[in-house]
């Protein structure tokens, strides 16, 4: 057959070999540099960081050792909730006054255990109405009546609301105006002074005062608030313990925290460990290095560097009492900036300040004072811009508040946050948080003083 001549066969010269091995070499080093770039994009810039990732290997840190602070703490009994709605139909008699009103929310659950959580409010009005009755010896005594849907009335009659006579339930149906109905179930509601709580919505307000157009339906007085912002033995024993709790919480995860974790792994330990220490609805602010110089920034989960402080504000409940306590913190191996670490002793003495100032008698506004005297005398008064602190309780932020132009007067039994900060934007945020009562003695006493109180330093919180 024939036979087709192959071309010669070519044997690559050394010049050849060289650069064709360059170029291969060139293409391999390009093709790693690509590799590392899309790896160092998707580790800075995607929802996965390189601490993500540990963290989605890494164990979760055991926090359960957290649940024995506050195990032997007990609910308010049921004694004391019938006190305090003899107290308040007594202010009210005092006061000449018809009834009070309030919707489920904090009130309601100081006078009669119905918290929002107990009953959600909708535009369905359902109130609870605390009337003065004299019996035959001019003795005074709380009437309660709930007016509730009528086709919730089972519901509402389940309801644990503690009383010392019977409670009465006045319902209204679907198509009649539940304002009337309650004026006609309630004859105290038909004219005198109705007070109402500061927080009833408007809708409900408008329709009570078109309802009982007799009557004056008024925002509930200092008197009746007065009841509220004074707390109890029992209340303040729940107050330190859910506070000294979240103190607790905060260092048990500052010993897990390392650089380069961002914001939101720390909000989440932070959420764990409160859910471990038996506190409810609990969480955290958290803020790292400049993030920090918006007190109520939503940050932007960057990671923590060496440099940056450790910012975060937490608050919880317990038996419905509420925690505020707010932490500044470096980690061992950070090494803060030498004005970042002066600024966190500044804010540390403006609360230390304040705490002194704060006594029985004392008018807020002069506690407000000692904390921005403290900053002003370093030359930083107009970084602290927000007031010094407020009211805790039932609810986090409750009146009354440590702000300039208060006139309002600190009592024994009184709680307030403690929380002066230094916020410069771009750079640097400090806030400490503690709250404090004000004991018998007329001295104020941090609520977390059964471990240790305010913060000792910047690297022990």
């Amino acid at each position: 057959m024939d036979t087709k001549e192959l071309p010669p066969f070519s044997v690559p010269t050394d010049s050849r070999v060289r650069k064709h091995t360059y170029r291969s070499t060139r293409l391999i080093i390009a093709c790693i540099i690509v590799q590392v770039v899309i790896l160092i994009y998707h580790l800075a810039g995607a929802p996965k960081s390189i601490s993500s990732l540990y963290s989605s290997y890494a164990p979760e840190p055991d926090f359960s050792h957290l649940a024995e602070r506050c195990a032997h703490i007990s609910p308010i009994p049921t004694s004391s909730f019938v006190h305090r709605q003899q107290a308040l139909a007594q202010t009210l008699h005092e006061l000449n006054a018809s009834a009070y009103i309030a919707e489920p929310g904090a009130s309601a659950a100081y006078f009669a255990n119905l918290s929002a959580s107990h009953w959600h409010l909708s535009e369905r009005p359902l109130l609870l109405i605390v009337s003065p009755k004299l019996d035959s010896n001019e003795q005074v005594h709380a009437q309660i009546s709930i007016l509730t849907p009528a086709f919730e009335s089972t519901r509402a009659k389940l309801l644990s609301i503690p009383s010392n006579g019977e409670i009465t339930y006045p319902s209204w149906p679907e198509e009649v105006n539940p304002y009337e109905v309650a004026v006609s179930a309630v004859p105290q509601l038909k004219e005198g002074t109705i007070y109402v709580d500061g927080m009833l919505r408007s809708f409900v307000l408008d329709g009570l005062q078109k309802a009982a157009a007799r009557s004056n339906v008024l925002t509930a007085p200092v008197e009746i608030r007065r009841l509220r912002e004074r707390k109890s033995a029992e209340e303040l024993e729940i107050l330190k313990c859910v506070n000294e709790a979240t103190v607790l919480a905060i260092r048990a995860v500052r010993e897990n925290v390392k650089i380069g974790v961002r914001e939101s792994e720390v909000s989440h330990l932070m959420s764990a460990a409160l859910s471990a220490a038996g506190l409810s609805n609990g969480g955290c602010l958290t803020l790292f290095g400049e993030n920090a110089a918006l007190p109520h920034g939503s940050g932007t989960d960057r990671v923590l560097g060496a440099h940056d402080f450790v910012l975060v504000d937490c608050d919880a409940g317990l038996h419905g009492y509420r925690s505020d306590v707010t932490r500044t913190y470096a980690l061992p191996q950070s090494t803060i900036h030498a004005t970042h670490l002066r600024i966190w002793q500044l804010v540390h003495s403006a609360q230390a300040n304040a705490l002194a100032a704060a006594q029985n008698g004392t008018v807020t506004a002069e506690v407000d004072a000692a904390a921005r005297d403290t900053f002003a005398a370093q030359g930083y008064a107009q970084y602290f811009t927000h007031r010094l602190g407020h009211g805790i309780g039932l609810e986090t932020h409750e009146s009354p508040y440590l702000r300039g132009g208060s006139e309002d007067v600190i009592l024994t039994g009184h709680t307030f946050s403690d929380e002066p900060g230094v916020y410069i934007e771009g750079q640097v945020g400090i806030r400490l948080e503690d709250c404090f009562y004000v004991h018998e003695n007329g001295t104020a006493v941090f609520l977390t003083a059964g471990v240790g109180g305010a913060a000792r330093g910047p690297w022990d919180p």
